[in-house]
Order: structure tokens, then C-alpha cells, then sequence
């Protein structure tokens, strides 16, 4: 049973959202400031958080970069375009304007959890089919090996550990420049375009997709 947590100080709309996620069958948390939610989180980890930005004490933008590896929907009455871009790039999944339509929201909740199929157990990280050991570096398909780079191993293993986030080109540089220093702006798109094809070769299907301007996610089934 998925479980998601609620961070929203508004009791009405925390309720109401309460009871429609579990007639759906989802196993429901709440937090009601952003102080609450880091503690909540510290405590276990939901499958999806649902974040209001209006909260007290840390507000939605200050906790949202200490969410990782957990799905983001972002609940706002702010409707600024360029509020929704920094908040997408900052790490969120998705962002829903106030007041949303229920039916809507379960249905971005559903697409953000079909997507978000991973695993990670002891040193292997799951998505789809594929399967990631951090200690030997092995990346397999089913029962093929996939040789990787050190690059494309590092930019995969990134993007498998936030598997819902669109990585941006420099998010991407910023945490692998330490191990692969021979990874630039200029030879990212060109490591990512053999990742892809090394892994497309195995299944015929796209595990990675861009994000047109932005940067990169893995791609859900």
C-alpha cells in the first residue's frame, strides 16, 4: 500500500484530501508546518509528498530541497509561471494550482507513482528493469550486462536516485564533475545520447528522457 504525506496547515483541504486518498486504498500522513515535515520524514518515508508552499515556520520552498529521492506534488494558490518553472527545476514533481480539481490531482498522483517504480536495496538501485550494484558498478537488464562508461555510469546512477525529477544539465555536471572530470557542458548531451542508446539496445525502449531546455528524467513504463 503506497503511502503519502500531506503538508498542508489547512485542516479543510488536508482533510478532504485525507479521505480521498484512502478511499483510493493509499495510506495517508499529515504534517502541518514545514518544521513538522522535516520531523515526519525523519521518522519514515513516504512513496509521494503533497506540499503547500503557505506553511508556517519553514515554508514549502525551504523544505522542498531536503525532499530527495520522493516524488513532489506541489498544491499552490500561486499561479506565477516563473514561480512553477523554479519550484519544477528546484527538485518538484508536478504542481497543481489551488483550488484543484480531486479527480485531477489522484490522476497526477497515479502517473507520479507509475513512474516512480524503484527500489533501492542494500547497495542495488531499481527502475523498471534495470538494476544498479553502487558497490561493483554493474548495471544489468534482465539477465544482460550493460558495459557503461565511468560517465554514463555516474550520470545514470543520478538520475536513478530521483527518479521522478527532471535533473537539470548543470545539476547533472555540478554532482558527477567530481568522478568524471572528463564530462563538460559541451560532451554531456553526447554521454547521455550513449547511455541511452546502450540501453535502448537491450529492451527497444527509452529509459531516460529529456526534458526539452531543461534536462533529464528517467521515463516511467
Amino acid at each position: 500500500m503506497k503511502k503519502i504525506l500531506i503538508i498542508d496547515d489547512d485542516i479543510y483541504i488536508g482533510n478532504m484530501l485525507e479521505e480521498a486518498l484512502t478511499k483510493e486504498g493509499y495510506t495517508v500522513s499529515r504534517a502541518y508546518s514545514g518544521t513538522e515535515a522535516l520531523f515526519v520524514l525523519s521518522q519514515s518515508k513516504p512513496d509521494l509528498v503533497l506540499l503547500d508552499l503557505m506553511l508556517p515556520g519553514l515554508n514549502g520552498e525551504e523544505i522542498l530541497p531536503q525532499i530527495e529521492g520522493i516524488p513532489v506534488i506541489i498544491m499552490s494558490a500561486k499561479v506565477d509561471i516563473d514561480n512553477k518553472v523554479d519550484l519544477l527545476l528546484g527538485g518538484a514533481a508536478d504542481y497543481v494550482t489551488k483550488p484543484f480539481n480531486t479527480k485531477e490531482l489522484l490522476a497526477r498522483i497515479a502517473v507520479q507513482l507509475r513512474g516512480s517504480v524503484i527500489t533501492s536495496v542494500g547497495s542495488t538501485l531499481t527502475f523498471d528493469d534495470i538494476v544498479l550494484d553502487t558497490d561493483t558498478h554493474i548495471v544489468t537488464i534482465g539477465t544482460s550486462e550493460i558495459r557503461l562508461t565511468r560517465t554514463e555510469y555516474a550520470i545514470l546512477k543520478l538520475l536513478m536516485q530521483s527518479p521522478t525529477q527532471i535533473i537539470t544539465k548543470s545539476r547533472l555536471l555540478d554532482r558527477i564533475s567530481e568522478d568524471t572530470p572528463d564530462c563538460t557542458e559541451s560532451s554531456l548531451k553526447t554521454h547521455i545520447s550513449h547511455l541511452r542508446a546502450k540501453l535502448r539496445k537491450v529492451r527497444d525502449k527509452d529509459y531516460i528522457e529529456a526534458v526539452w531546455g531543461i534536462g533529464f528524467k528517467m521515463k516511467g513504463a
